[in-house]
């Protein structure tokens, strides 16, 4: 199985630890892409730093964003799990699992970025700001710089394995999985309540965070979209099938 996570848009700093190393970095044949686009970033923000924080969608007192991601060749790095700290790693909560749990998060999990493409928790980065829906000046859309490279990347990692695609909408866009509609699963989360159900979105992220524990806290590992569903139901979740989607109803958010 293999589970695709969305990046948090805010991030920890890390304080210390060595400059970021692109070659270090898990699914090594978008080292290319992550350089071009890294090389962008860095001459934007260090070239026209108004420009910058029009660009990557900045106010007055982020400057920090820009200093940041003009330095990214230098700045510390840290695991992408310590990273990326936003509602769902908060929910997902790595550091608490035991070290088996550990061990299947770092075989079974991804996560998607506009910068890397796609990263294990274990990769060493830096704190950056490079959100997916994003233009940049000489590149085009960060999607076109992904869509043709993340394909054989992800199906090499999910193999015979089931596909669990959690991104949100922006990061989905980077590329859109293809193949039996039974090893491609993705997950609505609905809230229920006075017989009325409607779609969180803050909570959402929190909910995805919690699944991913319990699958990895549990050791499951389905094949299909019908046993991951089972698999959630056993966990204790309220699950629905409507084909490769799964509606995961919550009555408390």
């Amino acid at each position: 199985m293999l589970v695709l996570l969305p990046p948090s848009e805010g991030k920890s700093v890390p304080r210390r630890g060595r400059p970021l190393d692109l070659d270090a970095l898990a699914f090594p044949a978008l080292t290319q892409t992550r350089r071009r686009i890294g090389e962008e970033l860095v001459a934007l923000c260090t070239l026209d730093r108004d420009k910058a924080a029009d660009v990557l969608g900045l106010g007055p007192t982020q400057a920090d964003a820009i200093d940041r991601d003009a330095a990214l060749w230098t700045q510390p790095t840290a695991r992408a799990d310590a990273v990326y700290d936003g509602v769902l790693y908060a929910a997902l909560d790595l550091d608490t699992l035991d070290a088996a749990a550990r061990r299947r998060a770092s075989r079974s999990l991804a996560f998607a970025s506009a910068l890397f493409g796609l990263l294990r928790p274990a990769d060493r980065i830096p704190a950056y700001r490079l959100s997916g829906h994003l233009t940049l000046p000489g590149l085009g859309t960060i999607a076109s710089q992904w869509r043709d490279q993340l394909g054989p990347v992800v199906e090499e990692a999910r193999g015979s394995g089931l596909l669990v695609d959690l991104r949100s909408s922006t990061y989905a866009a980077l590329w859109k999985p293809t193949g039996p509609r039974n090893r491609i699963a993705t997950v609505r989360v609905l809230h229920e309540a006075g017989g009325r159900r409607t779609v969180v979105s803050h909570f959402n992220k929190a909910t995805k965070g919690r699944i991913v524990r319990a699958l990895l806290a549990d050791g499951a590992s389905p094949r299909t979209v019908s046993a991951l569903a089972e698999a959630l139901r056993d966990l204790g979740w309220t699950v629905e099938e409507h084909g490769s989607r799964l509606d995961v109803v919550v009555a408390e958010i």
